[in-house]
């Protein structure tokens, strides 16, 4: 069994897709319009095999993710780049471009290298070996 893909909703549809796309190395499928229901999708591929749908509706309320504290539920995703250079090299780019590093690359109390950043809606991504 595996994670086939995990959902995240936005308001910045495009702009998301082209992030995992770009720093992420994401594969874009078509994009999925539903006029009657005013629901807009994309489908991001990666190279093992898993997805990230990004979803857009206006009538979604705003993200109460609050990056100072936790809460019940999904916390962040974890991508791994293969090496500890590589955890490196993309944090110093998300940098660069201006995304919030939350932690910088470190080895973690249960043995991980990683950092972790946060997207264009403030959602957790990990950056590990």
């Amino acid at each position: 069994m595996r994670i086939e893909h995990v959902a995240i909703w936005t308001k910045n549809l495009e702009e998301l897709k082209d992030f995992y796309v770009r720093f992420f190395n994401g594969n874009c499928g078509e994009k999925y319009i539903n006029c009657r229901k005013g629901f807009e999708s994309y489908f991001i591929k990666f190279e093992d095999g898993s997805r990230l749908e990004l979803m857009h509706s206006a009538s979604i309320p705003s993200n109460k993710n609050d990056t100072k504290k936790q809460y019940i539920g999904l916390i962040h995703m974890a991508f791994s780049v293969g090496s500890k250079e590589k955890v490196d090299e993309l944090t110093e780019e998300l940098r660069y471009h201006g995304y919030i590093i939350v932690s910088e690359p470190r080895i973690t109390g249960d043995g991980y290298y990683e950092s972790c950043i946060l997207d264009l809606d403030g959602n957790r991504v990990e950056i590990t070996v």
